[in-house]
């Protein structure tokens, strides 16, 4: 069963209104939610298998098929 976040991507990769800057900008802000709440978990109690990896994924998957460069990583990247 998909989630919420891996049917967003799906739909802003095929969305034919948007711009390839505007999807990989709305990307962008769908990993860096989904690497937030990555972060959540594994500093609290939470469940280690919360979906968020495999959200994280798809969002990955999703700007490698639009071509977009990994963004350079700070210190505090996961």
């Amino acid at each position: 069963m998909a989630t919420f976040r891996q049917m967003r991507v799906l739909e802003i990769v095929e969305d034919g209104s948007l711009t390839h800057d505007e999807k990989v900008a709305e990307l962008r802000e769908i990993e860096s939610e989904a690497r937030g709440l990555q972060r959540a978990a594994s500093e609290s109690s939470m469940s280690d298998d919360d979906g968020w990896q495999d959200d994280l994924r798809q969002v990955r998957l999703a700007l490698d098929k639009l071509g977009a460069k990994e963004p350079k990583k700070g210190a505090a990247s996961l």
